[in-house]
This record gives C-alpha cells, sequence and structure tokens, in this order.
C-alpha cells in the first residue's frame, strides 16, 4: 500500500494592501433617542474602511469597519500608518499580526479608534483564509447551524411615524425576516409605551419584539419602563442604561422578566468581558468592528458560551451572521439593508432566518460602484 506524503505548509506573504474610505449614503436619514436629547444629530450615512489584502502566492482578503457620524477620518488615518506593517508578514498568523498592530498603536490606546482600525485588517485576514481553505468563513469556524434567526431595526426609529412604523415592519416579516426591534427614548415615555403596545397589537404576540433605548434612561426610569414593558412579552430591552454601567445593567437583569442586552457601543473586548464575567446581562450584543474584528470578538464569545449567554451582535450582519453561525447557543443576527449597496451579493432570508452563504470566506465582494462614494483610495505593496 502506497503512503501519501505528508503535507508540507508551504509559507504565503501578504505583498499587496488597499485601503478604501467610503461614504455610504442613507436613503433616508434616522433618528434614535440620542438625537431627541440633542447628544447626536440624525444618520445620513456610515463611513466604512474597506482593507483587502492579497498574498505573494495569489490569494486575496476583504474586510471592513465602520463608524457612525464621526471618526472616519481617524479609523483610515491610523489604518494608513500601520498597514505596510503587514507587508511581508504570514497572512496566516492571524493572532499574532493582531497584536503587532494593537501595540504600533498603544500610545494611543487599545481601544476605540485603533482597533476599530485594526478589525478591517484583522476581518481582511480571516477572510483570505476561509477563501484559501474554500470554506465560508463560519464552517472555518465550526458551525453550529447553517441560519440564524434575524431580526429587522432600520424600520423602527424614532422619527418615524407610529403608521410607517409599523408598515416597514409588516414589509420585515414579508421578506421573511423573524423579528422586529423598534427605538425608545422618547422625553414622554408615555409616548413609547403606546408606540410599543402599538406594535405588539400588530405583530401579535407570536412575532419576536426587541426596544433599543440607546442608553438613554437613567436607573429609576429603566425600572419602571422596565416593569411596565414587562407585560408585553418582550424578546429584550437594549441599552437601557449608560453602556459602562456595568451595576446597573445587572440590577435590571437581576429584577425584570424581560432579558436585558448591551454591548454595542464598547470598543474592546476587555470592556465586553467586564459584563461576561460580572453576568450583567442576559444578551450579549457586541460589535466586531468596534472592538478590534473577529480574533477578539470570538475571545469574548468563548467566554459568554460557558455561561449560556444568549448573542446578538449588533448591525454589520455581513460579518456576524458568520460568528454567530459558529455560536452554541441561541443567537439573533440584526438586519440593516444600510450596507447591501457596498457589495455585489444579498444574504439570503426566509422563514425567520438568516442563510450562511455558501460561498468561501465571508461570501462577499465590494461593488463597483462604490468608486461613486469613495473618499480615499490608496495601496501598499
Amino acid at each position: 500500500m502506497q503512503c501519501t506524503p505528508p503535507f508540507q505548509y508551504e509559507p504565503d506573504s501578504i505583498s499587496h494592501i488597499r485601503l478604501r474610505s467610503i461614504a455610504l449614503p442613507l436613503t433616508t436619514a434616522v433618528s434614535d433617542a440620542k438625537v431627541l436629547t440633542g447628544r447626536q444629530k440624525p444618520l445620513s450615512e456610515v463611513a466604512l474602511l474597506i482593507a483587502e489584502i492579497q498574498t505573494a502566492q495569489g490569494v486575496t482578503g476583504m474586510g471592513f469597519t465602520y463608524t457612525l457620524r464621526t471618526g472616519g477620518t481617524a479609523q483610515f488615518a491610523f489604518a494608513q500608518e500601520v498597514a505596510p506593517l503587514l507587508l511581508g508578514e504570514d497572512p496566516n498568523d492571524i493572532s499574532r499580526l493582531w497584536s503587532k498592530l494593537a501595540w504600533a498603536g498603544a500610545s494611543v490606546g487599545r481601544s476605540g479608534v485603533t482597533t476599530q482600525a485594526i478589525a478591517a485588517f484583522d476581518t481582511a485576514l480571516w477572510d483570505l483564509k476561509a477563501r484559501r481553505a474554500g470554506l465560508p468563513l463560519s464552517k472555518l469556524l465550526g458551525a453550529q447551524r447553517d441560519k440564524v434567526r434575524c431580526y429587522n431595526t432600520s424600520g423602527g426609529y424614532l422619527q418615524a411615524s407610529v403608521g410607517e412604523m409599523l408598515e416597514r415592519a409588516e414589509q420585515s416579516l414579508a421578506r421573511g425576516i423573524g423579528g422586529i426591534k423598534m427605538k425608545v427614548g422618547h422625553p414622554d415615555r408615555k409616548l413609547d409605551l403606546s408606540r410599543v403596545e402599538a406594535m405588539r397589537r400588530q405583530l401579535g404576540d407570536a412575532v419576536p419584539l426587541m426596544v433599543d433605548v440607546n442608553q438613554q434612561w437613567d436607573r429609576t426610569t429603566a425600572m419602571r419602563m422596565g416593569q411596565a414593558l414587562d407585560a408585553l412579552g418582550l424578546e429584550w430591552i437594549e441599552e437601557p442604561l449608560d453602556a459602562y454601567d456595568v451595576k446597573g445593567h445587572a440590577q435590571l437583569a437581576e429584577a425584570l422578566i424581560t432579558p436585558i442586552g448591551t454591548g454595542e457601543m464598547l470598543v474592546s473586548a476587555a470592556e465586553v468581558n467586564r459584563y461576561v464575567e460580572a453576568e450583567a446581562v442576559d444578551v450579549l450584543m457586541h460589535d466586531a468592528p468596534r472592538i478590534g474584528g473577529i480574533t477578539p470578538f470570538l475571545k469574548v464569545a468563548t467566554q459568554a458560551e460557558n455561561r449560556g449567554m444568549i448573542l446578538a451582535p449588533h448591525f454589520v450582519m455581513e460579518i456576524h451572521l458568520h460568528l454567530a453561525a459558529a455560536y452554541e447557543h441561541q443567537a439573533w443576527v440584526e438586519h440593516f439593508e444600510w450596507l447591501e449597496p457596498a457589495f455585489n451579493e444579498r444574504l439570503e432570508i426566509a422563514d425567520g432566518y438568516m442563510r450562511v452563504p455558501n460561498r468561501p470566506g465571508l461570501g462577499l465582494t465590494p461593488h463597483d460602484q462604490l468608486k461613486q462614494w469613495t473618499v480615499a483610495d490608496v495601496t501598499f505593496r
């Protein structure tokens, strides 16, 4: 019997890196509670930082990060500074390269803008690794499922009237989306309750309904509103308090029937882990681009998995679908159509679930129309 020679790994190296800064417009500007309280302006575009990495062997990977309202210029500037540090490196050494880039920017911090910029490179390296293996990213990570429950948020912002909000919810359900999330946080709490009650009547008890406060309640208001909302059978109450109030979230999670979720505004794995270690929420909602990419996301998810937490990552369904599919326990992905113009492909949605694409890597390629929204474009080699 002839033996097959053992596989020999052939080292590869990063030869080209392309960075693009994109100002992707929204069809309609939207407002959440942070706008009503005067803390922010309506959101009219998403700032994308796209990184495309190519190796000497001709394998490519694409990743991206983002910011809302401000910070896109800073992300792009930092990415330009550290991108040359990846040239000549083995693209398979993802964890080591993450640390290399993080320490390169340590003087300005290993969280926030720096790690958000690193997320574009990190995601591109994971995409590249999965493409090299000929696997969807979820399969490379060890998929638990090939589809994930999904809910829509983009139709439930506060600038929409009740009628507009209900119409958008019905459109989402008709498209196959399984749940609806709506924004709350009006100064008039009775108005919040009436809008949620109207949505519950429209949807019925069987459709999962979530609310998102965007950090605009104090502890007393959150407890009172949470008790009132307990009667409506919500899937969760999201960000009822300031994102850094671990103790306050823990108190709400202990006292209320409705599950409590948070995590999207945290900007490092260490910050998210404070919630996990304290078991201060029921639903963990960390965001891969915001905490530095897939590498730190997975480290946090492992800790949450050990505690049986529900996973519902914030935004960027294009990335989080794969990560949620590899999570052991109940998971959700958040449907936003905002980034769809950036890519050639569309995600398949049916019967309340978003299906993981069979294409290698993330299964995405940048659309040519990005040219019209490109703010800056630079290549390193």
